[in-house]
């Protein structure tokens, strides 16, 4: 889960990272209100989770209160790449002398963690990466081990940190460190770094994406979520356990497995490209134990999809039976009546395969179709869609 920057700041504060008095408005009085609370000049910054808010003139410079208020009502309600602006946070202004860059993420490649940091912030890191290598450090960070006082004075020293704000850098690693560990983050980002003209060091602006895996052990993570930009699909799946993903496509999907949903995913798109371009409309793990309750579950959710043509169910049965899965189909289709309007095509094989096609032969429901192969599934999965 990606943060907004005003989450973000609001984190750094909690785990004692330097940051500016900040406060968010959905409007241009409530703009004028923290403006007047900050004092002084503040800035006036898009709260979207995209890059490129500057240049898109979603971050401005406010002299006063007033100004914040109309700066604040140019910005809102801005479009900034497809992201609609609904909030603004109001932050302090600071003198800034220097600027610089730090993050520490979850390095996948290297099964690792690892630190970025450069002299050269307030830029696109992509670019100093490849215009200045050189003013990139990348330390690795053993998970064990973490970012110690010693640690983070390495770090500094392999990123050429001025001598002047070298223990001061220091220090907000190892608070960045706290945020990175504690609150289960894959990317804590600080972009800008500044030093400020009287010798302070202060995160101005931040980014953090939180691991979704960690959300049975972080329940106060729950109130960050966007609930307005949330798919209602993906939370009502969400709810019901199910490992469920929204695309844009018309061939709802759903497997057992997630190599094998994804493989789907490529057949369907494969097969679309003879039928007009249709492609599949979700990705749908049900998972390797999944119960009758779980495919009735995952096939309501994908029929209750407004995009949704027609459904691909392929289930390679192993610890999830082709039995179960069978009855699952036939039981969603019971729950939803004449609500269940969309064809379904059905590729079951391995694990009580005779089966689960004899339920589903006994069951004879008119939007049931079956296949035996993958390929000639997904053909008819989409065919049935083009229609």
């Amino acid at each position: 889960m990606d943060l907004f920057e005003y989450q973000a700041r609001d984190l750094f504060e909690k785990h004692g990272v330097p940051v500016l008095a900040a406060a968010i408005a959905t409007t241009a009085d409530e703009a004028e209100a923290a403006a007047t609370k900050i004092g002084g000049k503040v800035v006036v910054k898009a709260q979207v989770k995209v890059g490129g808010r500057g240049k898109a003139g979603g971050v401005k410079l406010a002299e006063n209160p007033a100004d914040a208020r109309e700066k604040a009502g140019a910005i809102l309600g801005m479009d900034i790449k497809g992201h609609v602006v609904g909030t603004v946070m109001i932050a302090a202004a600071a003198p800034i002398e220097s600027e610089y860059y730090l993050a520490i993420l979850l390095d996948r490649s290297n099964r690792t963690f690892l630190v970025m940091a450069s002299v050269s912030g307030g830029m696109d890191i992509e670019e100093v990466a490849h215009t200045a290598p050189e003013k990139l450090a990348k330390i690795p960070v053993s998970a064990v081990d973490g970012i110690s006082a010693l640690k983070a004075a390495e770090i500094v020293a392999a990123a050429n940190f001025p001598a002047d704000v070298a223990d001061q850098v220091a220090n907000v690693l190892v608070k960045l460190w706290e945020v990175f560990q504690s609150e289960d983050a894959t990317l804590v980002e600080v972009n800008p770094l500044v030093k400020t003209k009287d010798g302070k060091v202060i995160a101005l602006d931040g980014k953090v994406t939180l691991d979704d895996n960690a959300e049975f052990r972080q329940p106060d993570h729950e109130a960050l979520i966007d609930q307005g930009a949330e798919n209602p699909l993906e939370a009502a799946a969400k709810e019901k356990g199910l490992n469920y993903v929204k695309l844009e496509g018309e061939v709802g999907i759903i497997g057992n497995g997630a190599g094998l949903v994804m493989s789907t995913l490529d057949v369907v798109a494969y097969a679309g490209e003879k039928h007009g371009g249709v492609r599949p409309a979700n990705f749908l793990d049900i998972g390797g134990g999944a119960s009758a309750q779980v495919m009735a579950d995952g096939l309501s959710i994908i029929l209750g999809d407004k995009d949704v043509k027609s459904v691909f169910v392929n289930v390679f049965g192993g610890i999830t039976a082709c039995d179960a899965v069978a009855t699952g189909i036939v039981q969603a289709l019971e729950l939803l009546g004449p609500k269940a309007t969309k064809p379904i095509v059905v590729r079951l094989d391995g694990n009580n395969v005779i089966e689960g096609r004899a339920i589903l032969n006994k069951a004879a429901h008119p939007l049931v179709q079956q296949l035996d192969t993958m390929d000639g599934a997904a053909d008819r999965a989409a065919e049935l869609a083009a229609k």
